[in-house]
């Protein structure tokens, strides 16, 4: 009984900070966007705005990450109804999984079917450069942590998803068509998530790097794993910031890794809106089909 009050709490938090938003943008959402380091000026495009800071938010987490504006953008992206956060929380900042996973939890219940996150990431894989975009197609979770663990509320997802395919076949597919019509570079590739808040050691990239990685970065994953749970489809977006190749390994300047993130934000908001933009054809298919 006392697991089944614990759980419950759980949904009445997400309707409570659901209510919240709903009382200040009236839409039914169709995308959650989690904008990363350097990333959110895609918030700029988002037309007939209503942004909501963080704390106004009941049980929402502050943002403390550096470049990270912590607010809510509820509007439309491309056609579609989109709650973006501009800034996330991770793992490093003191935050429980379940913490980090709640505005997930949330955009489910604002009706997003669809979640594209991005993020900053040291590449390992010596065919990336900086400045290159990684559509994630898997990742590993090496974050000793997981945002599952505990009671599970059915209405809220299934006891054991499967994660055979976390990452949407068919918006990779839509992603990489997008970067290869806007000529620039997009891989195809494996992101494993660690705890942070420091980078990593020359060793743990050749682990890292050893056991099939080609990005690293500190988020992601538990966010990605929450809404698979919901049931929401996944796009995945990394920007290479730094690359991590152990045997030509330069120290890490956390400035100049929010400057590589911010000059490849172009790239970014083209492969967002050209998905998004499809994704608005597909609505009105579907409108027009049920009419």
């Amino acid at each position: 009984m006392e697991r089944e009050t614990e759980m419950s709490q759980i949904a009445q938090e997400i309707q409570a900070a659901a209510a919240v938003i709903r009382a200040q943008w009236t839409e039914t959402a169709h995308a959650g966007i989690i904008l990363g380091t350097g990333l959110g000026s895609v918030a700029g495009e988002i037309e007939s705005t209503v942004a909501i800071p963080y704390e106004a938010i009941p049980h929402f987490p502050r943002s403390t990450t550096v470049s990270h504006a912590g607010q809510l953008v509820c509007g439309t992206l491309a056609g579609v109804p989109v709650v973006a956060m501009e800034g996330r929380f991770h793992a490093y900042e003191g935050y429980g999984y379940q913490q980090i996973t709640f505005p997930v939890r949330v955009m489910r219940a604002m009706g997003a079917r669809l979640l594209i996150v991005s993020n900053a990431c040291g590449g390992m894989n010596p065919h990336y450069q900086r400045g290159d975009i990684v559509v994630i197609d898997d990742h590993i979770n090496l974050m000793n942590g997981n945002p599952l663990i505990g009671p599970n509320d059915d209405s809220l997802g299934p006891r054991f998803p499967d994660m055979s395919r976390p990452y949407d076949p068919d918006l990779i597919g839509r992603a990489l068509a997008v970067a290869r019509r806007e000529d620039f570079t997009a891989h195809r590739g494996v992101y494993v998530a660690v705890t942070g808040p420091n980078l990593e050691t020359r060793a743990e990239y050749r682990f890292l790097r050893g056991i099939g990685a080609d990005v690293v970065g500190m988020s992601t994953v538990p966010e990605v794993i929450v809404a698979v749970h919901s049931g929401m489809k996944v796009l995945g977006l990394s920007v290479v910031t730094d690359m991590c190749l152990p045997d030509a390994l330069e120290p890490a300047v956390v400035e100049e890794i929010i400057a590589a993130a911010a000059s490849a934000e172009p790239k970014l908001r083209k492969i967002v809106l050209g998905v998004l933009s499809q994704e608005a054809d597909l609505l009105r298919e579907l409108s027009e089909a049920d009419r």
